[in-house]
């Protein structure tokens, strides 16, 4: 007997139509959206709760579509500030560089919204069952029209469909063969205050540049404000890992120059509202060359493409991705019930070609876009300062308001 019958023989084999890796935005996103139209799916997370890392996240006008199209959009905007514009600050003049109203450059949607809230949104909304959590994903076997999903625990998922949401580190885009996402050499600290009472810092997002760092602000309600600094660490920097208290003191020490009411946001966070991480992105011409979908199996969100946070479209792609592979892979199954496996695995593998031809170039667009404007505004040096602050504020401003003007389309199958 071979070594996967032995397995399988050993070990309990669930069959399931859709197994979906991972239980974070695109991975909800596309399970709610296939709930939507009448199909049943099952999310697999291997943390013992919803994820909740980097506390928020900015949504801009292209995100609030998809959250329309889920029909979730409405409570979390009445739990998050319409951010009216921003306003970009150089930390080496003290001037602001530029400043852009949302409403007055085509009527944007943009809000900053807690992680946990949206994760919570979108999981409530999914039938009791659908999400398995500490459930850890291993490796990836074929068997015949099926995908063997073998957890931690020795389950085993028998899937006609398996879609990758599980992050930079994808054992499923692995098996599709994607690369290990590239360190961009810039890291970040994330954080996020909560007030006792209102903070008044008011519904705008700040941004301060200079010198090699890069430093935003922005409110998500009246009480919680979330921040961020993007830099490029040294070796001594890597200390800086898993400990608050020296995360603290070297936000500071990069941002003297901060006015002090900034100042006082970071002194008031508190040590659980940290956290650090290197900045990864996809290689665009991985995206153009790459298996996005093999058969019967597919990548979305972090998963697919990977980017650098300097347009914040991380988040609004990923429900992108969620909408539309759920529109296509809906319109797939639903179209021949009762088949044979031979002609719906054919059936499944075209809606997931469908999908990756849809959804191909867009994440290529963001990812070089937000390597642009990363690499732009953490340059340093008196000309590309002077450039930055005379210029380029502005170009980028426009650049991402031009990005965010997406509509990813309906949940609906013709």
């Amino acid at each position: 007997m071979s070594r996967s019958r032995l397995t399988l023989a050993f070990n309990r084999v669930v069959v399931e139509d859709i197994v979906i890796v991972g239980a974070g935005i695109s991975g909800l996103t596309t399970s709610l959206g296939l709930h939507r139209l009448g199909i049943r799916s099952l999310v697999l997370e291997s943390w013992d709760s919803l994820r909740n890392t980097g506390f928020a996240l900015t949504l801009w006008t292209n995100a609030w579509k998809a959250l329309d199209a889920l029909a979730i959009a409405d409570s979390l905007r009445q739990q998050h500030f319409l951010i009216q514009g921003t306003v970009v600050v150089s930390t080496i003049s003290g001037l602001a560089t530029s400043e852009t109203s949302f409403q007055a450059k085509g009527n944007h949607e943009v809000r900053c919204v807690k992680r946990k809230l949206l994760l919570e949104a979108l999981a409530k909304e999914l039938p009791n069952g659908t999400i398995r959590l500490s459930s850890k994903v291993v490796c990836i076997e074929q068997s015949g029209f099926f995908k063997l999903v073998h957890l931690a625990d020795g389950t085993i998922f028998k899937a006609k469909v398996l879609i990758g949401c599980d992050g930079v580190n994808s054992v499923v885009a692995k098996w599709l063969a994607f690369k290990k996402p590239i360190f961009t050499g810039r890291s970040a600290i994330r954080g996020c205050t909560e007030f006792k009472d209102s903070h008044g810092y008011g519904p705008k997002s700040m941004q301060f540049f200079g010198s090699g760092v890069r430093f935003g602000c922005r409110p998500c309600d009246d009480e919680t404000l979330y921040w961020y600094i993007t830099w490029a660490p040294s070796s001594l920097d890597k200390e800086l890992q898993d400990n608050p208290a020296k995360m603290k003191q070297f936000v500071l020490s990069k941002l003297e120059k901060l006015p002090v009411q900034m100042r006082a946001v970071i002194e008031s966070t508190e040590p659980d509202g940290f956290t650090s991480s290197r900045l990864a992105y996809r290689h665009p011409w991985e995206l153009l060359w790459g298996n996005i979908t093999k058969g019967n199996v597919c990548v979305a969100g972090d998963a697919f493409h990977p980017m650098t946070p300097d347009i914040g479209q991380g988040g609004g792609a990923a429900l992108e991705d969620g909408v539309a592979l759920a529109r296509c892979l809906a319109e797939a199954l639903l179209k021949g019930p009762g088949e044979e496996d031979k002609e719906q695995h054919q059936r499944i593998e075209m809606g997931l070609k469908k999908y990756a031809q849809e959804r191909r170039w867009r994440p290529i667009e963001l990812i070089t876009t937000s390597y642009f404007a990363g690499f732009i505004q953490q340059s340093d040096g008196k000309i590309m300062n002077f450039l930055k602050e005379k210029f380029l504020a502005a170009y980028l401003r426009g650049l991402l308001l031009k990005r965010a003007d997406f509509d990813c389309g309906k949940l609906s199958i013709c």
